[in-house]
């Protein structure tokens, strides 16, 4: 049973390896619906055009080629980007016409990076029906799109009055001409919140290894409070310092330091298996970097400014309630065997070698690569 478990634990692992690119990349898709018009909606999406190309490995070459060039695969692709999204005003489906799109600007290597927000931006109009009815999005089951999708619906003169997270599946209806100019805070709140898990399961791969790492220290419930709390104050103090523009620290510096945060704490597990004030100091000073790159990511996320601090709040503790999940896996993984003899030496050992291993290695292409 044990080696079962720790073969787990190294499958993880070697999932999670190559998982490298930016720390703390948000891989989701937006979409806007403005009722700017009588009897139209503006339709904003982002899309990862490398879902609907035949080669996605062309799509760098795509933003290099000439307009014609673009226009004919834009042209290919639109069907499954159709097909991606379908959008109702009650039960008549709505038409979209495709009015112009915008490439990503982005190096080469950015297209090779998993975690990198490399959207295509794409413009439609849709007319809609004489009557007026609720608008609603659906996104069909086994869509080629990045889940989830952020839906906000509005008009030019309020801007976003409404917000909608679409895994599968329709979206919420929205009657948008009795729309409140503003949205309860609970809805924000929701809505940033789920945002905020999601970066963590099952987006934040580094992250997880980090809580991995507090996690073998000891399994014990003050263990585990201690240093959870404490990376939690830390990690909300940035965030919360660098949304406001308080602090700011180019990514280059902040994604290797997150990297070999994870190689430390591993490695402090095997050689100083303690709970002190060392240990603590080091947890917190880890947060204040983690919180740094949860700050960079946000720039990708178009916060409600009537909400602002609703919408960070919810996601700080979306992203709490993430660690807590994945200690909560981990503890029903190899928590039964915590008091075993043998439980450090084939358990925890093992396994903040193999963390310590990818931190470094993430550290070293972080910086080089």
């Amino acid at each position: 049973m044990v080696k079962y478990l720790f073969s787990v634990l190294c499958f993880l692992s070697s999932v999670l390896a190559p998982l490298t690119a930016r720390a703390h990349g948000l891989v989701f898709t937006r979409v806007e619906a403005m009722f700017a018009r009588p009897g139209v909606v503006d339709i904003t999406m982002d899309y990862d055009l490398s879902l609907a190309l035949p080669q996605p490995s062309g799509y760098y070459a795509l933003t290099q080629a000439d307009a014609t060039a673009q226009q004919a695969a834009m042209k290919d692709a639109l069907p499954l980007i159709r097909e991606s999204m379908e959008f109702y005003a009650g039960d008549t489906p709505l038409q979209l016409e495709l009015q112009g799109f915008t490439l990503p600007k982005l190096p080469a290597a950015a297209f090779d990076d998993p975690a990198q927000d490399k959207s295509t931006i794409l413009h439609f109009t849709a007319k809609l029906p004489p009557a007026p009815a609720p608008l609603v999005m659906v996104v069909p089951y086994g869509a080629r799109i990045n889940h989830p999708v952020l839906l906000a619906v509005g008009t030019p003169a309020d801007g976003v009055l409404a917000r909608s997270w679409v895994e599968e599946g329709p979206s919420d209806a929205f009657d948008w001409e009795k729309i409140a100019p503003r949205p309860p805070w609970y809805a924000e709140l929701w809505t940033y919140l789920r945002l905020g898990f999601k970066h963590i399961v099952p987006q934040g791969a580094d992250h997880i290894l980090f809580v991995l790492a507090l996690f073998f220290l000891g399994l014990t419930w003050r263990k585990l409070i201690a240093q959870t709390t404490v990376f939690t104050v830390a990690h909300a103090t940035t965030l919360f310092l660098s949304r406001y523009g308080v602090v700011s620290v180019p990514s280059r510096y902040v994604e290797p330091l997150i990297a070999f945060s994870i190689a430390c704490i591993a490695l402090e597990n095997i050689y100083r298996p303690k709970l002190g004030p060392g240990r603590l100091a080091l947890v917190f000073c880890f947060g204040l970097v983690h919180g740094l790159g949860f700050a960079g990511s946000l720039n990708e996320v178009h916060f409600p400014k009537e909400q602002f601090l609703v919408a960070l709040v919810g996601f700080n503790f979306g992203v709490d309630f993430g660690q807590l999940f994945i200690i909560a896996l981990a503890f029903l993984a190899v928590g039964w065997f915590r008091h075993k003899p043998w439980f450090r030496a084939r358990i925890t050992v093992p396994s903040c070698y193999a963390i310590a291993a990818i931190g470094l290695f993430w550290t070293v292409q972080r910086i080089f690569f």
